[in-house]
């Protein structure tokens, strides 16, 4: 008897370890379902996308730029040919506005987004940052790099985002952050150096541009709707615009900042 209850007791055993692994197995099995692309949305169908095209202007006389005075950190000085200046208020021919982040608001729920791997970048070289204004997806890595000879203190001050406060000497490796909420834009300074400001726009989406010189965006790849454009810029602040996009369709939205919205 007491070896048919051993026997008895060493079947219960495998039985039970046999149901454990099976579970175990069908745990695995539902892994890939739990690493689904975040929002879980459908990707933008090409062939039915439209493009949001437009130009931003300055309507007056741009404020004039300042002197940076340089002279605590002569190893930045000597990096400026010409005196460093201030950077508020960049335009080019015909008024257009640099520095502007453009970028489209609305229900983009359906959708879902490639995460970004490749860094955007945000450099220190003569005490100034380059770019001067940027603008990134949420969760996508910023990398800060030191060109200079001296030391940094890259200080984003964040409303709805952590605020964070790295020093950077001369040759360290790029510091790599993110930003998790929307935000535009996040201002940036320099603990060490007054002067260096910056700013970055964080996105939810991948429709957004920064103007350059032309002060042109274009915003590809959107789907048919109706949406809004924004245009933000440091000293001018934000202006809207409605759009409504169809398959296929581009659509042109200008906008035009008055100078003396800006002024002091």
């Amino acid at each position: 008897m007491k070896g048919k209850s051993v026997l008895f007791v060493a079947a219960a055993l495998v039985l039970a370890i046999a149901m454990i692994s099976c579970g175990k197995k069908e745990e695995t099995s539902e892994t890939p379902a739990a690493t689904a692309p975040a929002g879980g949305g459908k990707a933008v169908d090409e062939a039915t996308a439209g493009t949001v095209t437009g130009t931003i202007k300055l309507d007056g006389t741009a404020p004039k730029m300042k002197m940076i005075n340089m002279a605590a950190e002569p190893s930045c000085q000597k990096q400026h040919t010409e005196p460093a200046m201030t950077e508020d208020v960049l335009t080019g021919d015909g008024g257009t506005l640099q520095n502007v982040v453009v970028y489209l608001k609305g229900d983009f729920s359906q959708y879902s987004f490639p995460p970004a791997t490749t860094p955007t970048t945000i450099d220190q070289k003569g005490c100034q940052y380059h770019p001067h204004v940027l603008a990134l997806m949420t969760n996508a890595p910023l990398q800060v790099i030191n060109s200079d000879p001296t030391t940094h203190n890259i200080h984003p001050v964040p409303k709805n985002n952590r605020e964070w406060n790295e020093s950077q000497p001369p040759g360290a490796a790029p510091i790599t952050q993110m930003f998790a909420r929307e935000e535009v834009s996040v201002p940036v300074k320099c603990n060490v150096h007054p002067w260096m400001k910056a700013y970055i726009g964080v996105l939810s989406t991948p429709y957004f541009q920064v103007t350059g010189k032309d002060g042109s965006f274009e915003i590809k790849n959107v789907p048919p709707g109706t949406y809004t454009v924004s245009a933000w810029h440091e000293l001018y602040g934000s202006n809207d615009q409605s759009v409504t996009v169809g398959p296929k369709e581009s659509k042109s939205v200008n906008f035009t900042f008055k100078a003396s919205a800006g002024s002091d």
